[in-house]
């Protein structure tokens, strides 16, 4: 007689540990193969090589190291696209001009750039980053704060000093120092900037009167530049260069102290807001493709955008700054607000670096406009006529 079998046992429960396994060793989907691999400089490998240590080297790898160096490599990127552009590249439109059907013509037109910051970075030395764009024509509109004016003409008129953030602000008060971040402006360099600026005004004043002149903020800013005759000026290679400085507050900081106090003298004297809202708006509105490279929030980043909303957006856009979108700020807000809005376009690649433009910007400028502008140099296109041609950008106005 065969013996019976056993009773089955029963199949023993998950344990509290066999959950845990599960959990901690979940099964991946596979990524895409392109998907990039996180990567830093090679320190070994650059100081093997004969180059050694290079800016481009670093920077380089900043695609791939991840959180904001893949976001500033990213945005190195964006401004070589917006650079690179050419209306070449895309089909001619059925509703063409008839002067931008040939093909040598549509090689020629660029996408025009619009830089805007704010006036603490006028005041810190970033400034100088800012001047080599305007003085090389490496972009085509400015857009400002008042204090992103006047700053940069007192800078000409009196230094401004490094400080500390902690120093106390009742002790700075009581000499006639002001402090902004870690920087220091006497008063006596603004007493300096209305003594300067007073009788310019006056002359406006009397243009106004006899000649019919209708001054703007942005003719303002650039009869400033030209008063200057300074070559460390924004405004003076502004002037200079043709690019128009766009600043719808121009009465928010020191120029507006010294026009409260003008305008007792000469109530007649009037700058015409209106008239820039349509010059800016027209700038983005006749252009085949914009660019936005923005430093700072508030007034600057809104304007800026706002003008290219009325072509449907911009077709590039680079932001940097601190601002977060908790609060639902626009400084704060991330592309994909502007997006929403129609100020930039959808199917734009627009990139946001979250951090402080003095240390962001000028890696930005290394590896994309310097690195052109000193090619020029080594072809023997420039040299010895500062702004007049190291890269001489065709400015097409459309």
């Amino acid at each position: 007689m065969l013996a019976p079998h056993p009773p089955t046992a029963p199949a023993p429960s998950p344990t509290a540990q066999d959950g845990a396994k599960t959990a901690v060793l979940l099964a991946s989907t596979p990524l895409p193969e392109a998907t990039p691999t996180v990567r830093g400089f090679d320190w070994n490998a650059a100081l093997a090589s004969s180059e050694g240590v290079t800016l481009h080297g670093l920077l380089g790898s900043f695609l791939t190291t991840g959180f904001q160096a893949t976001n500033l490599g990213l945005a190195i990127k964006e401004i070589e696209r917006m650079r690179a552009w050419r209306l070449s590249d895309v089909p001619v439109a059925p509703d063409e001009d008839e002067d931008l059907i040939d093909p040598n013509v549509r090689a020629t037109v660029k996408c025009k750039i619009f830089l805007a910051y704010t006036s603490n970075l006028i005041s810190s030395g970033l400034r100088e980053t800012l001047r080599f764009l305007v003085e090389h024509k490496l972009v085509d509109v400015v857009v400002t704060t008042a204090g992103g004016v006047e700053e940069d003409l007192i800078k000409c008129l009196a230094p401004t000093r490094l400080g500390d953030f902690a120093l106390p602000g009742a002790e700075l008060r009581k000499r006639g120092i002001n402090r902004i971040g870690n920087l220091l402006v006497p008063n006596d360099n603004y007493c300096k900037f209305e003594d300067w600026v007073t009788p310019i005004l006056h002359t406006m004043a009397a243009e106004q009167n006899t000649e019919g002149r209708r001054w703007t903020p942005s003719r303002l800013i650039e009869r400033l530049g030209k008063e200057i005759n300074d070559s460390d000026s924004i405004y003076y290679w502004a002037a200079k260069n043709q690019i128009p400085v766009f600043c719808p507050a121009l009465t928010d900081g020191s120029l507006g102290d010294m026009l409260y106090f003008f305008s007792y003298k000469h109530p007649e004297f009037v700058v015409d807001m209106v008239s820039d809202i349509r010059r800016l708006n027209d700038e983005a509105v006749k252009a085949k493709a914009t660019g936005m490279i923005i430093l700072g929030g508030g007034l600057v980043k809104h304007h800026t955008c706002n003008a290219n909303l009325m072509r449907n957006g911009a077709d590039f856009a680079v932001f940097v700054n601190t601002g977060q979108e908790f609060d639902g700020s626009d400084s704060g807000a991330r592309p994909d607000e502007a997006v929403s809005w129609g100020k930039v376009r959808v199917e734009a690649r627009p990139v946001k670096v979250y951090g402080d433009a003095t240390l962001v910007f000028p890696f930005l400028v290394a590896e994309t406009f310097a690195r052109e502008v000193a090619e020029g140099m080594r072809g023997g296109r420039g040299g010895g006529g500062g702004g007049e041609a190291v890269l001489k950008r065709p400015r097409v106005d459309l």
